[in-house]
């Protein structure tokens, strides 16, 4: 089984953080890897990859006439690839030696082909500010990272079938996601001032829809995901959570059965996390739980301010 992995950038600005990411791809302890690199619209990027990459066996590198965004991008990566598999890695994220063998051991869990069409794994922290005291684990999706209630039966150790995971960590056959015509750019990806995300929930509910079949999640396929300074500011995963709350809703009016995986993780947030917390709290006081407790609140907030706005907007 080839595996095809699209990786993605725009700017020089990210350039350097990219090519870790893709030597990361190419030092897999599985052997049969091709990368496929897409420079949306930069010709300075593509020429540094051709200049670093292009001598190397199994690695294509394509420019789009213009800047079109990471999906769009994507979906011409795919295109281009030529593995029985298509996988998906971010330009600020390192995937694990064994990430790929981990895919791909997703895909035959059931035999020598198995019956999975997607298998996806766990995002890790890449700390580069350090971590916040104040950021509980409950929201670690807001940086790209799996999640405290990730997972079969909300468990982020545990292997099974999810409706999806992060775009930064997931697969499919290539010929199911071409079948299903890629990513949808209208949905997800960064617009202007506003964090929209949504393109791999909204592509997985039509998997889901017309296949009958989610995502194989595999808990030993890591990648890590660089959380640099920015993203460790409050305003900034406020604004992120207002965003995301607001891509709900626009998710609900695109595809109305794909956001049950939310409404579950309300429900564990509000009755089982937060009571939890409260406990600990009364048990062994600290500034620290206290003030995760409180942007637990806060986050929470911004999330359902944003989707009570995505509802005035969408309708």
């Amino acid at each position: 089984m080839r595996v095809s992995v699209v990786l993605c950038t725009h700017t020089m600005d990210r350039y350097d953080d990219c090519r870790v990411a893709a030597e990361s791809v190419l030092s897999q302890t599985y052997e049969d890897v091709e990368l496929v690199l897409v420079s949306d619209g930069s010709e300075a990027v593509a020429e540094r990859f051709e200049t670093d990459f292009g001598n190397r066996e199994s690695v294509l590198v394509h420019c789009n006439d213009e800047n079109v965004g990471l999906l769009e991008s994507r979906n011409n990566g795919a295109e281009l690839a030529t593995g029985d598999v298509v996988a998906f890695l971010d330009d600020d994220a390192v995937a694990a030696e064994d990430w790929i063998e981990k895919l791909v051991d997703g895909y035959h869990r059931d035999g020598a082909d198995g019956n999975a069409l997607a298998v996806g794994g766990r995002m890790v922290p890449a700390w580069v500010a350090g971590k916040p005291a104040f950021l509980p684990d409950e929201f670690y999706w807001l940086v790209g990272v799996t999640h405290r209630g990730f997972g079969p039966d909300g468990d982020p150790e545990e292997a099974g079938e999810v409706r999806n995971t992060f775009g930064s960590n997931i697969s499919f056959r290539r010929d199911v996601f071409l079948e299903l015509g890629g990513f949808e750019d209208d949905i997800g990806g960064r617009k202007g001032e506003k964090n929209l995300q949504g393109g791999e929930t909204e592509l997985c509910a039509r998997l889901q829809g017309q296949y009958g079949s989610g995502v194989y999640y595999v808990p030993d396929a890591l990648v890590a995901h660089k959380v640099f300074d920015y993203r460790t500011d409050p305003g900034w995963l406020v604004d992120r959570a207002f965003w995301q709350g607001y891509s709900k809703r626009g998710m609900e009016v695109f595809v109305p059965e794909s956001t049950g995986d939310e409404s579950a993780f309300l429900g564990d947030l509000l009755f089982t996390f937060v009571p939890e917390r409260l406990r600990d709290l009364v048990r062994s006081p600290s500034v620290a739980a206290l003030s995760q407790l409180v942007f637990l609140f806060v986050l929470t907030g911004a999330v359902g301010t944003g989707y009570l706005y995505g509802a005035y907007v969408w309708g």
